[in-house]
Formats: structure tokens, C-alpha cells, sequence
């Protein structure tokens, strides 16, 4: 049984899915300071591995590994959304969520400057 509303299939579902997800952008650009400093660097980072990558795989990598950082930030803010709109108690499986998703946070930085060091290091 689909849970989609009628009428919602085809092209109206991919517009109406497009909508949200830009409400997804603007909601965590505005509240999340983290984001907004990925955003800002990104519009270095992003140039800089389609200048510094020598083939396209390289360039690949260098910008994948960078998107890859603001992605798991969106994903960690959407954890502590759902944990802060629980309540606003501490509790012991909250707190883990939210170091857990801080975590994948720090392991896409790390991935990041591997992948960079790898590649600009390893030539």
C-alpha cells in the first residue's frame, strides 16, 4: 500500500521532493552556524580541487571528499532536531546521539584531509 497522497506521482512528486529539499538547505543554513562556515568554505574548496586535481578522478575526490563534510553535518542536525524535539531533559541515549552524529561529523573531516593529503601528497 503506498502512502503517497493521489495525484502526488511523476513530475508533480519530483517538484514537490525538490521543494523540500531546498527547505531542508534554507532551514539548516539558517540555524546551523556549522553549515553556513561549510558553505562559506566550500566556495574555496570546491574551486580550488577542480584546479588542483590533475584528471577527473582526482578532481572527484578532492570535491566529493569535501561534500561529503556538509552532508553529515545536515544529517547530524537533522539527529539533534528529533532529539531536541523529544524534550528537553538529559538523557543518557539523547546525549549519545548526539556525540554519535558529532562523530561522523569528525570522521568526514578526517576522510577529507586524508583524501586530500593523499592525493596532492602522493604525486
Amino acid at each position: 500500500m503506498s502512502t503517497n497522497k493521489p495525484g502526488n506521482t511523476g513530475i508533480t512528486r519530483l517538484i514537490k521532493a525538490f521543494g523540500y529539499s531546498m527547505q531542508g538547505f534554507v532551514s539548516c543554513f539558517r540555524s546551523e552556524a556549522a553549515f553556513r562556515q561549510e558553505v562559506a568554505v566550500s566556495l574555496l574548496i570546491i574551486p580550488l580541487g577542480l584546479w588542483l586535481g590533475q584528471t577527473g578522478v582526482e578532481r572527484a575526490l578532492l570535491i566529493a571528499s569535501w561534500l561529503l563534510v556538509p552532508i553529515v553535518e545536515m544529517l547530524n542536525s537533522a539527529i539533534e532536531a528529533v532529539v531536541d524535539r523529544i524534550g528537553p531533559e538529559h538523557h543518557e541515549l539523547s546525549g549519545q546521539a548526539k556525540d554519535i552524529g558529532s562523530a561522523a561529523v569528525f570522521l568526514a573531516i578526517s576522510l577529507f584531509l586524508l583524501v586530500w593529503a593523499l592525493v596532492l601528497l602522493g604525486r
